[in-house]
This record gives structure tokens, C-alpha cells and sequence, in this order.
């Protein structure tokens, strides 16, 4: 793939590089970090080998961080999500890895190299997580390496049709006036994040900014148009169909009748859940046709697998989603190079984060903070 240009970028938590395709050409990745063996090779085959150093976060020392980048990217691991407590016991050491991208800014700015800008991204569960102590524990972090910081939230549907929103906390040495916002504002600054920010000690609260960016325009792609020709996959048999919707809701099947009334050609995306129905836990599948996909998920079982649910009058047919259609339901273009491998490629996929979300963010934020921070060495 070309490379990109731009102010240069540290990445870390990297996996397959798709937070690098939506920075770009605003940045150029200088360094980029991942643990996984995996995940870096998927990186290497997108970029090249220059950037990928493949291991632990908490290994890294300043001394391997060429240069002064002008963002920092870290997209640190949800598993196991605890940051309110000790800064270098936690408990849950995948989510730990924060501390060990902090560690390394502490180092940065102690050598007076610090990006002026990081944008960490992760779950909105950590708006809630431990009540919101742990939101609070990262912004004060951030506050005490010298950042104001402020969070957003931005569901990939705004995008591509999926519905996947994340949570995106963005802290800059210095917050100006044309980027920030006297309150919150729509859709990004949602009620879950107004809540946490309106509980944080008062003098996190005072430091804490409302970045503006404007909402993008109207999505105008739907689910059908990102899949593939009906010719090019591998569809269930009509007893894994049927097996399928035996596994809905009496109101889910009802819901199907009525498409196939239609003679409409409907799509829907189905999730297999576990819901707990008069006592007994049932797994169901659970189909929404509105041309949205769920969430995707990384492969950890059968049941995380989306499905794809065709109703085209009397015919009803399905098939899993194929790990091209969940890259492009990330915004990934198709020459994006994914993994042989099925799991993996959808474990790589399911890992990342939107393109276009994260390109919206940096045409409309990261760029110009960082653009501001490089005026003001230079006056």
C-alpha cells in the first residue's frame, strides 16, 4: 500500500494498521507497536516492514521512538478494562497497557519530545467501568503529564452501515478556542459522557474540553451495498436456515413472515445471544433489518459470528458474513491485504476501529490541534 505523509505518528496498539488508514495523509506513522504476532504481520503486509516493532508495550523505551511525533495513537486493549487502580499492579495487565503507553509519554515529556497530541480510543464501557473511576483515573492521568483532555463519542454507523460506537479520549498541550466548545454539543458528546464528565473531581471538571467537530453528512451506503455477489460465497444448507430462525423469538419470526409477505428482497444481520427466559438461559438469534450491521466481534466462538439472513418472498436463505464484508463495514478498501486465515482476518477486523470515523476526527481535530501546536513552536 502507498505510503502516507503527513506530521509524523507514533501507533501503538496498532493491530492490522486501520486507525493508520483514516490519519492518513494528515500523518505519517514513524513507529508503530502491536503485541500480537499476528496482528503485526497483518500490519507488515499492509506497510512494510519499517514501522512494526512487534512486542510488549511495557519493553518499549523512549530510545525507540525516533524523533518528535506530533500525535500519539493508542487504541490499548478493552479486555479485563480497570484502570482506577495502582498505576503499576494492576490486576487485569491486557488493560494495564495503558500504564505502559503512559510510561512512555512520562519518559517523552521528561526529555521535552512529547507528541502535543494523543488520542486514545477504546469501548464506551469505560464511560461506566468501575462506576466511571476509571475514565476519571486516565484523565487525571493525562492532566498530570500536562494534557487537557476531553472525550467523544462516535458510532462507525455515522460512516459505513454498522453500528459500533466508541469512545475517543483526545488531549492536547493546549486546547484553542476554535476547536472547543463551552458545553457539550451532538451527536458526539452523548448523555453516558456528560454524566462521567459532570462527576469528575472539580478541578479535572474545570480542566476537562468539549472538542467541536461538526457531525459528517448523511450515510447514504446500506448493508446490501457492501456485500458480496451472491454467486462468490458459501451459503448454509436449509436445515442450518431453518435451524436459524427455530432459534428466534415468536415476535422475531413473525417479523420474518411479514418480509416474506413482501416478496420483497430483505436483508438482515443476526447475532446468535444468550438471554435468560423464565429462569433458563436460551440462545436465540436476533435479526434487524433497518440495513445496519451489528457490532462486529472478534471470532471467539460460533455464536460471535454475524450471520446474514436473505428473505426474498417464499426463499430464505443465510450465510456467515465473509471477512471482506466486515473490512469494508470497517471502511477498509478492498485492496487492504487481509489474513488467509478466516479467524484471523475477523479477529483482526473485529479488533480494529472505523476508517472514515477515525479519518472524520483527524481531518476535523488531531490535524488541526497538531497544526496549531507546530504554529506556536515556530512564532
Amino acid at each position: 500500500m502507498q505510503r502516507d505523509s503527513g506530521a509524523p505518528l507514533y501507533e501503538f496498539f496498532a493491530g492490522g494498521g486501520l486507525a493508520r488508514l483514516g490519519l492518513e495523509p494528515d500523518f505519517a506513522c514513524v513507529f508503530a507497536n502491536d503485541i500480537e504476532p499476528a496482528k503485526a504481520a497483518a500490519y507488515r503486509a499492509a506497510f512494510g516492514d519499517d514501522d512494526m516493532r512487534q512486542g510488549d508495550i511495557w519493553k518499549l523505551n523512549a530510545g525507540d521512538l525516533p524523533g518528535q511525533a506530533a500525535l500519539a495513537w493508542a487504541s490499548f486493549p478493552c479486555q479485563d478494562l480497570s484502570l482506577a487502580g495502582a498505576r503499576r499492579g494492576l490486576a487485569a495487565p491486557r488493560s494495564g497497557a495503558f500504564w505502559g503507553f503512559h510510561r512512555l509519554i512520562e519518559k517523552l515529556t521528561h526529555e521535552g519530545r512529547a507528541p502535543d497530541v494523543l488520542a486514545l480510543e477504546n469501548v464506551t464501557g469505560l464511560l461506566s467501568s468501575h462506576g466511571g473511576a476509571d475514565f476519571t483515573a486516565l484523565i487525571h492521568a493525562l492532566d498530570d503529564l500536562g494534557y487537557r483532555a476531553g472525550a467523544l463519542e462516535i458510532d462507525a454507523s455515522l460512516f459505513t452501515p454498522q453500528s459500533r460506537p466508541r469512545l475517543f479520549i483526545v488531549a492536547a498541550r493546549h486546547a484553542p478556542a476554535h476547536l472547543t466548545s463551552s458545553g457539550p454539543i451532538e451527536p458526539f458528546h452523548t448523555q453516558a459522557l456528560r454524566g462521567v464528565a459532570a462527576r469528575l473531581p472539580e478541578g479535572l471538571r474545570k480542566h476537562f474540553v468539549w472538542w467541536r467537530i461538526p457531525a459528517p453528512p448523511k450515510r447514504n451506503a446500506r448493508l446490501v451495498d457492501l456485500l458480496d455477489d451472491d454467486a462468490a460465497v458459501a451459503w448454509q444448507s436449509e436445515d442450518q436456515t431453518a435451524r436459524l430462525l427455530m432459534q428466534m423469538s415468536p415476535l422475531q419470526r413473525m417479523r420474518v413472515e411479514a418480509l416474506r409477505e413482501t416478496g420483497r428482497r430483505e436483508i438482515g444481520a443476526v447475532f446468535r445471544r444468550i438471554r435468560v427466559e423464565h429462569g433458563k438461559r436460551v440462545q436465540r438469534a436476533e435479526a434487524r433489518f433497518d440495513g445496519i450491521a451489528g457490532c462486529l466481534r472478534t471470532p471467539a466462538g460460533g455464536s460471535s459470528r454475524q450471520l446474514l439472513l436473505f428473505v426474498e418472498g417464499e426463499t430464505t436463505r443465510s450465510r456467515l458474513l465473509s471477512p471482506r464484508e466486515a473490512a469494508r463495514l470497517m471502511g477498509a478498501p478492498d485492496h487492504y491485504p487481509l489474513p488467509a486465515s478466516q479467524t484471523q482476518a475477523l479477529h483482526l477486523v473485529g479488533d480494529a476501529v472505523c476508517v472514515p470515523a477515525v479519518r472524520w476526527l483527524s481531518q476535523h481535530l488531531l490535524a488541526p490541534l497538531a497544526g496549531a501546536a507546530s504554529q506556536r513552536k515556530t512564532a
